[in-house]
């Protein structure tokens, strides 16, 4: 890893982690309502608050342009010629923020011409952070000590008894077909991009997602599975003229993901 991308990735955890204070205090609080409506609901005030701190840190440490989930109005035509850029997920996991089940992140990942060459995927409740940069290897600090997390080995898909990361309330009929032709599968489950980390942490193998996802969702997962052997292939029509690629594309016109198969 270079010096500077060494700097980046500093920068980016620190983002990431004081992100995930902000959102800690809006979630503990005492007035946390069971819904997210309007300006002044738990939801938004997180979200804000954690966007608030990922920019002004990201902003004052490089001079790349930020995409945020919270600054998506961003036209193509300004961003179309981004060399590299931020971009942000302040906090992923709606549903999962609203139940109160812990299992929502904060996504920084870094993005060079379409792909994204560092990772940090931070989670608020359990303070473990996940990170990755291009070449450099996939790293998960859990307290105090980080560990590199190992490549994985090539998925059978003909194998039995693959664990696949599934909702099981939730399941759409290309996620059923799909589920249907493996052998003897065990489902497992989590929410937000914590899905690519069951299987970066190799506590599941293959994750089919036949559902609706946008580039903010995955990109900073997509770094850091990519740097243990795995990869986020898409799934159906190519993605906005760009046919050619089986992996997932960033800053495309459109910012919705294809669906797409991790493994």
């Amino acid at each position: 890893m270079t010096m500077h991308a060494q700097t980046l990735l500093t920068t980016a955890i620190t983002a990431a982690e004081n992100a995930c204070a902000e959102i800690l205090t809006v979630y503990h609080s005492n007035d946390f309502q069971a819904e997210a409506k309007g300006d002044n609901s738990p939801l938004t005030l997180a979200d804000r608050k954690a966007h608030q701190v990922i920019t002004a840190i990201l902003q004052a440490s490089s001079a790349y342009p930020i995409l945020s989930e919270e600054g998506k109005t961003i036209p193509y035509a300004a961003r179309k010629d981004w060399d590299y850029f931020w971009m942000v997920d302040p906090l992923d996991g709606t549903k999962e923020f609203i139940k109160r089940n812990d299992e929502f992140t904060v996504n920084i990942a870094l993005i060079h011409q379409g792909r994204p060459v560092l990772g940090v995927v931070a989670v608020p409740v359990t303070g473990d952070v996940f990170y990755a940069t291009e070449g450099g290897g996939a790293f998960l600090k859990r307290g105090s000590t980080p560990r590199a997390l190992p490549r994985k080995p090539i998925t059978d898909l003909n194998q039995p008894g693959l664990r696949v990361v599934a909702s099981r309330s939730h399941m759409n009929p290309e996620t059923e077909a799909f589920i249907g032709r493996l052998t003897a599968p065990e489902l497992v489950s989590a929410g937000s991009s914590l899905k690519f980390m069951l299987l970066a942490e190799g506590k599941a193998d293959v994750y089919p997602r036949y559902a609706p996802t946008m580039e903010w969702d995955t990109a900073a997962a997509d770094a850091i599975v990519r740097e243990v052997g795995l990869r986020v292939m898409r799934q159906g029509p190519g993605q906005g003229g760009r046919e050619s690629a089986e992996v997932l594309l960033y800053n495309k016109e459109s910012l919705l993901n294809p669906f797409f198969l991790v493994c």
